[in-house]
């Protein structure tokens, strides 16, 4: 029976410690709450294992399904599992133009999915994607909140 460890995968030996990226959709307003209070929380030292997760949320699903396209998450899955040494093997794994993958790696550099390291061969920036899991809670309402105090009474 084959090892199911590769010495070689770097992944395994220095991933050792990855978290889950927890992504929510909320609305800018509380977006914006969210924000002053955690700022507020780490400058009085009274910060949570629960405020330190790490969390990216977006003001819309809008936003979300713009920034999380299905291609994108397909190259940020495929860089999790195969640690590719560049962009252009990035490129390779996902069977896209080199291009257009390097447009989808700044972007999700940007938004903080994934970082783009030095020490690439011959001086290759290398995607690494610090995570091992994202999980997803959309807020999607179906219906206004509707204020009782603002709904007429009907005759």
């Amino acid at each position: 029976m084959a090892d199911q460890t590769d010495p070689t995968d770097h992944r395994i030996k220095t991933n050792l410690t990855m978290t889950t990226l927890h992504i929510t959709v909320g609305d800018r307003e509380q977006l914006r709450n969210d924000a002053i209070d955690f700022v507020q929380a780490g400058e009085e030292g009274t910060l949570n294992d629960a405020d330190e997760a790490v969390t990216l949320q977006f003001g819309s699903y809008d936003d979300l399904i713009e920034s999380l396209t299905p291609l994108r998450l397909d190259l940020i899955q495929t860089i999790a599992e195969h640690d590719p040494q560049s962009m252009r093997e990035a490129a390779r794994l996902v069977d896209r133009d080199v291009s257009d993958v390097h447009a989808d790696l700044k972007h999700l550099e940007v938004i903080g999915i994934l970082d783009l390291e030095e020490g690439g061969p011959g001086g290759a920036m290398r995607p690494v994607v610090p995570f091992d899991r994202i999980e997803m809670h959309i807020d999607y309402p179906l219906v206004d909140d509707l204020d009782t105090d603002d709904v007429s009474a009907s005759a």
